[in-house]
């Protein structure tokens, strides 16, 4: 793109891709939720939930990061600023989200709050968020109660239940920034009654500091907060340097520490009155107020608005945070700056949003990809340190050296990252990651590379080549798609603007062979290319928990991790023949990895992992003394040979005469001694299809995919086929009974944990795989292969047009339909038709199997962004 086309976003991107890290100073990297997270688990036994709870948030001081209500920080989280409001009725101030842990919610934890992304820049220079604050008391103890009372097989009790939004009884809270440069940030937080009658409120725009100075910490020096002139703030930081912190004329402004209450903690006393939470007891129990108001100096710093806003009325307080002294902040370019970045915002989104989609859709997009960007969190996390050392508050445990985490000590991680959920998941997962950065890399193609490739890197991947999995347990293992999302984003990248990034594909490239050969040393038993990965992410897909083997007695021969396998040698050979096409000497690599891929294909096809009878991939359970057996469950775990699918070109071909050469030998070879070969296809431009699927059983298996009493749901693809609501499966094991059932919601099973959820109900990014292979397979096929769709309905469609109509299904779920009713919704849309919340979307973690409502989290807009790259690509199709 030619620097006189670009946006001026643009423009501050290409600065910022030039930085060894493309990242700016500031942005939304404060947590919103670091209580309950296992960095804060000092326990003995991994008692996350119990050991740091929601009660103890304002009052005792976090180790390892930050969490706030809207909050922004520098990128190493030295300063931070987010917002605490309060109603007049509440206990505590509301200054961070609340929700259940796994201890209080009949399906494990979960958010129980209203809040929204509004909109995000990849460089932060705008963004806004809104939250529902209640004029009510905020029923903590009615959601823990309710929820406690509730089965497996209801519903979750949400804050819309409580009744305390019903008459729009309640204020909306924007917060939205701007900056002026990459120090000098504006903040306007803009308070709208919605209620009938004038109520109070209380709004505390609060500055503090990461405690980095007690015994725990590494600060030799403290930082400090001290009045610097009328309304301004002198922020001073050994490392981060000075700031000056600005705001308007208050009714009170007040001091403190950031501290643990000692006392509230353990019944210790404290060394001051200052602690984390004194402006609670002020504002609410006024005490020691005279204190805080006298007190010229801390590590956290609050002014206090203290307001009655009438009926449909709204007031505006103004902040801002620079590193320049500026002797008249709230000039008229600080007012101006809001509208100019908000342009500059709609300008950015212009150029890289279709221009030939409905308003509605844009609106998804832009929302999806808003709540992509608020999701950067800084995540600290030194396990070695974490193991070694003590918070203060719990010694030091012989058993947690033996614990959770214990074999990465290697894993120190200070980073920013994208996060699937700053609330629910307020850390990173392989998997996700890989999801996330697909989504990311339509508006910020830079920062998408430079998340893939951090958890390559060897703070993160383990000596032996595993990479880490995800907080509460690194060990355990998600499926291989880092070379399948790299490709995704070398292409998307490439389309945009015309030329792909070769070095991307290097660096991975030589990071994942490490990690590949560790899968085939640790995941291949027997060395017969048949995997057994175990846990998968697939939580309860399964009859039992898939990570607990008895490699004495029960070996679990797993069809998706085989055919994941598959999926990783394919996508590491277009890697290497994509670079090769410039570098030969990738070529002997590519070479290798259709080999692999050869095999890998060898194994799942004529192995027993594919059902004659019930023409499907299954599971096998080999037990000692007993012959093996099938799993017979018609789920995802089975439909995971659909992904593997590539072509290779015939330019490919003559350009490197090496790998031609050795393909013709390998084919004469393995064909000369009957072995197998995949059926080899010649396309309409001489392009060869490889899929670990041949094609009599990719239409068995489409026939199932495409069943509205199977797979099929109004959504998208379900993750366990309807057909065993009225076939439920069971198998036995040394006398023990495991059975499964369609579950269209939340599952009725904890088998994995308090949070498991994958039954029948619908995941984006599994459709969205699926979607991309029939993509690749209709472009290959076009009408020469035709599908029923759906099945019975006599409609026979190519499988190019069978993904447009998949995607078209998954993005139905966020839509209006004629009566202004979003599926995602489900029996809330009563609350989302009132007036001023029609657009405001959430990005659920997965969705019903029947009726499309959201599920599991509700800020999962980590891969459930990538609605927004199914609407480009229906754009492409349609302007195509």
């Amino acid at each position: 793109m030619n620097i006189e086309y670009m946006t001026e976003e643009h423009k501050r991107l290409s600065e910022n891709a030039k930085k060894p890290v493309p990242l700016e100073k500031w942005g939304p990297y404060v947590s919103d939720r670091q209580w309950g997270t296992v960095r804060e688990d000092y326990s003995p036994y991994g008692d996350s939930w119990g050991y740091f709870p929601f009660d103890h948030a304002h009052f005792r001081t976090y180790i390892w990061g930050e969490d706030g209500l809207a909050g922004i920080s520098d990128y190493f989280q030295n300063l931070c600023f987010a917002v605490a409001l309060w109603n007049g009725k509440d206990e505590i101030l509301k200054e961070r989200l609340f929700g259940l842990g796994n201890y209080e919610g009949n399906h494990g934890e979960d958010v129980k709050e209203l809040y929204y992304h509004l909109d995000n820049l990849p460089t932060h220079y705008y963004m806004q968020f809104l939250y529902k604050y209640p004029q009510q008391a905020f029923p903590y103890d009615l959601l823990r109660e309710e929820n406690k009372k509730r089965s497996k097989h209801d519903p979750e009790y949400e804050i819309l239940d409580t009744g305390i939004f019903n008459d729009n009884q309640y204020f909306d809270v924007y917060v939205t920034y701007a900056k002026n440069n990459s120090t000098d940030i504006a903040i306007r937080i803009s308070i709208t009654n919605r209620y009938k009658e004038a109520a109070p409120i209380t709004v505390l725009p609060t500055l503090w500091f990461y405690n980095r100075w007690a015994p725990h910490g590494s600060l030799k020096t403290k930082p400090n907060l001290s009045p610097a002139g009328t309304n301004t703030i002198y922020a001073t930081h050994p490392r981060l340097g000075n700031y000056y912190f600005y705001y308007q004329d208050a009714q009170d402004a007040l001091f403190t520490d950031n501290e643990t209450n000692m006392m509230k903690l353990q019944g210790s006393p404290n060394e001051s009155i200052f602690t984390k939470d004194a402006f609670h007891e002020a504002i609410i129990n006024g005490l020691h107020i005279n204190e805080l108001r006298e007190r010229k100096s801390g590590t956290k710093f609050a002014p206090v608005y203290r307001y009655t806003v009438g009926a449909g009325e709204t007031i505006h307080i103004h902040c801002r945070l620079s590193e320049q002294y500026i002797e008249t902040p709230f000039d008229d370019h600080f007012y101006h700056l809001f509208e100019i970045r908000k342009r500059e915002a709609d300008d950015f989104y212009a150029a890289v949003l279709p221009k030939n989609i409905s308003q509605e859709l844009l609106n998804i997009q832009r929302q999806a990809l808003a709540g992509l960007l608020w999701s950067k969190q800084y995540y600290h996390y030194d396990i070695e340190k974490w193991l070694s050392k003590s918070d203060g508050i719990t010694p030091i445990t012989p058993e947690r050296q033996h614990g959770r985490n214990s074999e990465w000590k290697h894993l120190k991680n200070q980073d920013i990252i994208s996060m699937p959920d700053k609330w629910e998941y307020p850390w990173y997962a392989a998997w996700d990651q890989s999801f996330q950065c697909i989504a990311m890399a339509t508006i910020d193609p830079v920062f998408a590379k430079n998340q893939l490739l951090l958890l390559m890197r060897e703070w993160y991947m383990k000596p032996d080549g595993q990479l880490p999995s995800y907080e509460w347990n690194f060990s355990d293992v998600n499926p291989p798609v880092q070379a399948w999302a790299a490709m995704e984003i070398y292409e998307i990248e490439k389309r945009r603007r015309g030329k792909g990034d070769i070095d991307f594909l290097k660096k991975v490239f030589h990071k994942l062979l490490i990690n590949f050969t560790w899968w085939i040393n640790r995941k291949d038993l027997k060395g017969d290319n048949i995997f057994e990965g175990g846990f998968l992410g697939l939580d309860n897909i399964g009859v039992f928990n898939r990570s607990i083997h008895d490699k004495g007695e029960i070996q679990l021969e797993q069809a998706d991790g085989t055919s994941w396998m598959g999926v990783y040698a394919l996508s590491m050979m277009d890697m290497a023949l994509e670079i090769a096409m410039v570098d030969s000497s990738f070529e002997d690599a590519a070479t290798k990895f259709f080999e692999h891929f050869i095999l890998i294909a060898e194994a799942l096809n004529e192995h027993r992992l594919w059902s004659e009878e019930d023409q499907f991939f299954y599971d096998v359970l080999c037990m000692r003394d007993a012959p093996p057996q099938p799993l017979r469950i018609q789920s995802i775990v089975g439909l995971t040979s659909l992904y593997a699918v590539s072509t290779i070109k015939k330019e490919v071909f003559e350009k490197l005469p090496d790998f031609a050469k050795r393909f013709a030998w390998y084919k004469k070879y393995r064909l000369k001694n009957n072995r197998f070969w995949p059926k080899e296809e010649l396309g309409d431009r001489e392009e060869l299809l490889f899929s670990l699927v041949q094609p009599d059983r990719l239409k068995a298996l489409l026939e199932k995919l495409l069943d509205e009493d199977g797979f099929l749901s109004p959504g998208g693809i379900r993750a366990l086929s309807k057909y065993h609501e009225q076939h439920p499966y069971s198998v036995t094991i040394h006398n023990q009974v495991h059975s499964i059932q369609y579950d269209p919601g939340d599952s009725t099973s904890d088998m994995f944990g308090g949070n498991s959820n994958w039954r029948g109900p619908v995941w984006i990014p599994i459709n969205f795989i699926i979607i991309r292979s029939l993509r690749r397979l209709g472009k290959f096929y076009h009408d020469s292969l035709l599908v029923e769709y759906p099945v019975g309905s006599g409609n026979h469609i190519n499988l190019f047009q069978v993904s447009t109509e998949l995607a078209k299904r998954v993005i139905s779920l966020f839509e209006k339909d004629e009566e202004g009713n979003r599926p995602i919704y489900g029996p809330y849309n009563w609350f989302y038709k009132q007036p001023g919340n029609e657009a405001l979307i959430l990005f659920y973690e997965y969705f019903h199997g029947d009726t499309g409502r959201g599920l599991g989290a509700s800020h999962q807009t980590g891969w459930t962004a990538l609605v927004a790259e199914l609407i480009n690509e229906l754009a492409e199709e349609d302007a195509g």
